[in-house]
């Protein structure tokens, strides 16, 4: 009888009796373990050398197996399985070989990922045998099924002092709060768990996750800042962090290049970092802080009165107001579980996981996705992947940017192809198996770029891709917006995967034949549109802008561009076939009707700007204005560049004068009515001993803030990188906490006023310089 489950954790480990596989599952039935033993290493070689292999293998007293394999090279050389009895046998094995420069394939695949992948499992599985223990099945049967886990969790946040003693650790979700705090015993309405000491702490914690049990645990930071901390204290108050399904000890690996960067494993559980996955699912904030993110998505905020100064002020109310403490601790927790309900993260992950086969605490992973898809079907066609590129590969052309027309215009249609370049790789066949089948036969092939040839039957990526696109497509219809959001993301990666030196498959020809053909086909679907009798205006990457300069009725133009959609759909249906006997799987859609557009130049130039606009869409309820690469839209620029910029455009839209406005604004910032609008915030984004020659205003204000917090005996807040906010003065850059020189309010009108006026201005026949000097005349 098969059972159904979903992989949380794996790993490969070697042991007396050889090598096993340990995959821990969650399960209708509680967690459970599946162990497969005596599992043999392997990698690929070259059959034609398997005489110098044997040599050196034999000569470092490594016993491995050969197995001739029904696979070739993407050169068409035959090869071979060397199989071993142990991980470290392997790896002394590649290492020899690799001394030797002989080739060996697929080295870096992990075992516990290739037995999944080649049985096509990607994070659900069915599995069946004798139970052996209370959670654990020894060798059991494995296939792919479809289970829909249930992912239980708990939100972990800790505090402590700003030297790392611990105080408190809370613990949350949707039906436990709990804290855990060191000091004597008080009356609260919370849940309060009261310890003695640090060590005691540590051994509650373990206590307490041991009985809730979870399948997840998140966090803020909670990886490099609350776990890394925890198995600090543990070991100096030599405790053991028994935090695995199995009694396990928790782990700690440091990233290679990167010490600051750490990996924890826990047996049967997973470690989520709110960050991590936001940033995975493509969310952008100007800041990742707790504090801004819970703004920004829930309109709330952590409960502290002093935030820049919030080590303090956490060690003051430990001493003298721990209850509120223990509620400012099971806020957060509250905060990261808001965030993941709102934006359906640990959905997102697991669906990311099941299309893909990538570990739901996986960051990035776009090789490794398309990897986990594309090389079980390798295999069965006859091949073996290949290795990276000598050198990290060559760039690939980017996507196509038309020069703009700078101007400010009425009625401008944006047109936009639908996932342009994964559409092109369904349409042209692109492939990386396909490539060399179509070299090989290339009489019948579809002609590439840089001499690329596609076989029209042998090939993978378009198949995926189709089928990613249908379920996408229905999840859209199903409103699940974490699945389109997934599939989205691994969709368009596969263009990013094919260019990059860090995946196996990279070849030149393979992204150049996206990237010149969706140049080919943006230029002549705006040739086309211009036959039709009208102007495009700007072409980026995969959207056309088209002004429709005789149409002034809303109606009529937006009219205009379903047509237009529906006309070019229609010619490259037409073309494709006629040219390449190809379905096309392109399609175009009307998406926006700008009814005021402005096209800016290049600052200082009469050149048309790239990946810079400005446009109001007309709405039934409020009028939407859209900034595309302009300062509004840029943290680097003060909130008064934001607000002017906004109702600038808003004016000049509304074809209203805006000379009174510019004025206004110039004369209050001179008076210093907008102070509390000129402070900049910038990330230092090195520590401050890295800037040597070349020292910007926020390094600047940093140091500056940091001497007079060591004078003042305070902690050094901006020497490991973060955010600092300041202002510029008469004596130049200072910050926001130690400002004490006069405002330079000339810096702000030339460096945030000027140039947003003079972005906008020339083409309603106006000068900032003159509005400037008539400005000045009043006083």
């Amino acid at each position: 009888m098969f059972s159904q489950g979903f992989i949380l954790t794996r790993n490969a480990r070697d042991t007396a009796a050889g090598c096993e596989i340990h995959y821990w599952l969650t399960t209708p039935n509680g967690a459970c373990e599946l162990v497969l033993t005596q599992q043999k290493p392997v990698f690929i070689v070259l059959s034609n050398e398997k005489a110098e292999i044997t040599q050196h293998l034999t000569q470092a007293r490594l016993a491995f197996e050969w197995r001739d394999i029904p696979l070739k090279t993407f050169s068409g050389q035959p090869v071979a399985a060397l199989y071993f009895q142990t991980l470290k046998a392997q790896n002394s094995a590649l290492n020899k070989l690799k001394q030797a420069n002989i080739d060996c394939f697929e080295y870096d695949l992990r075992l516990a990922d290739r037995i999944l992948t080649e049985r096509f499992i990607y994070g659900s599985v069915e599995f069946s045998g004798d139970q052996q223990a209370q959670q654990q099945f020894i060798n059991p049967k494995i296939k792919p099924c479809d289970y829909q886990p249930d992912l239980s969790y708990i939100s972990l946040d800790v505090e402590c002092s700003m030297q790392g003693e611990l105080y408190s650790v809370a613990l949350q979700n949707d039906q436990t709060e709990i804290v855990i705090m060191i000091g004597e015993q008080q009356n609260s309405e919370l849940n309060i768990i009261w310890v003695v000491d640090e060590k005691s702490l540590l051994i509650e914690l373990v206590k307490q996750i041991s009985a809730l049990n979870p399948d997840l645990i998140i966090g803020w930071n909670v990886i490099n800042f609350d776990f890394r901390l925890l198995i600090k204290r543990a070991e100096l108050n030599q405790v053991t962090l028994t935090l695995g399904r199995d009694n396990s000890a928790i782990s700690w690996r440091d990233n290679k290049t990167d010490k600051s960067i750490g990996y924890v494993s826990i047996a049967g559980r997973v470690v989520i970092d709110g960050i991590d996955a936001l940033k995975v699912a493509t969310y952008q904030f100007d800041s990742f802080s707790l504090q801004h993110v819970s703004q920004q998505l829930l309109a709330k905020q952590k409960l502290i009165e002093d935030v820049d100064n919030r080590g303090q002020q956490i060690t003051y109310d430990f001493l003298h107001n721990k209850l509120k403490l223990a509620r400012y601790n099971l806020e957060d927790c509250r905060l990261v579980s808001q965030i993941f309900a709102k934006t359906r993260l640990i959905d997102f992950l697991r669906l990311r996981t099941q299309l893909t086969g990538l570990e739901l605490d996986r960051q990035g992973g776009s090789v490794a996705a398309f990897t986990n898809l594309y090389l079980p079907k390798l295999h069965r066609a006859g091949y073996v992947a290949p290795n990276l590129p000598q050198g990290g590969g060559l760039a690939s052309p980017g996507g196509y940017v038309m020069n703009s027309k700078p101007g400010l215009y009425k009625n401008v249609l944006v047109l936009d192809f639908k996932s342009l370049y994964p559409s092109i790789i369904r349409t042209f066949k692109i492939d990386p198996m396909g490539l060399i089948e179509g070299l090989n036969e290339p009489d019948n092939a579809i002609e590439g770029f840089k001499g690329a040839k596609f076989s029209r039957e042998k090939h993978f990526l378009p198949d995926i891709i189709t089928s990613l696109w249908q379920q996408r497509d229905q999840a859209k219809q199903e409103k699940d917006a974490a699945r389109s959001q997934a599939i989205k993301i691994i969709m368009n990666s596969f263009y990013g995967v094919l260019g990059s030196g860090g995946c196996r498959f990279y070849d030149t020809r393979l992204a150049s034949s996206i990237t010149m053909r969706g140049h080919q086909i943006m230029q002549q679907t705006a040739q086309w549109i211009e036959q039709q009798g009208y102007e495009v205006i700007y072409g980026d990457t995969d959207s056309t802008f088209v002004w429709l300069e005789q149409i002034s009725d809303p109606t009529q133009a937006k009219q205009i561009g379903q047509q237009l959609a529906d006309g070019i759909n229609q010619y490259w249906q037409n073309q494709l076939k006629q040219a390449f006997n190809l379905t096309s799987e392109l399609e175009i859609e009307f998406e926006t009707l700008y009814s005021t557009f402005l096209m800016p130049t290049i600052r200082g130039s009469e050149a048309g700007s790239k990946k810079r606009y400005a446009g109001l869409i007309k709405q039934a309820d409020q009028d939407k204005l859209v900034f595309k690469g302009l300062e509004t839209v840029r943290s680097d620029w003060t909130e008064l560049a934001h607000e002017f910029q906004t109702e600038l455009y808003r004016i000049i839209f509304a074809e209203q004068n805006p000379t009174h406005y510019i004025q206004t604004i110039i004369s209050q910032v001179q008076n210093g009515d907008r102070d509390h609008q000129l402070i900049y915030k910038k990330r230092l984004r090195r520590k401050l001993e890295a800037y040597v020659k070349n020292i910007p205003p926020q390094v600047r204000a940093a140091r500056l803030a940091d001497n007079k917090n060591k004078q003042l005996g305070k902690r050094l807040k901006y020497q490991n990188k973060g955010w600092i906010k300041y202002l510029i003065t008469l004596n130049g850059p200072e910050p926001v906490e130690y400002q004490t020189s006069i405002i330079d309010y000339q810096h702000y009108i030339d460096k945030q006023i000027k140039p947003i006026a003079e972005g906008i201005l020339p083409f309603i026949g106006l000068s900032f310089t003159q509005l400037n000097s008539r400005q000045l005349s009043l006083f």
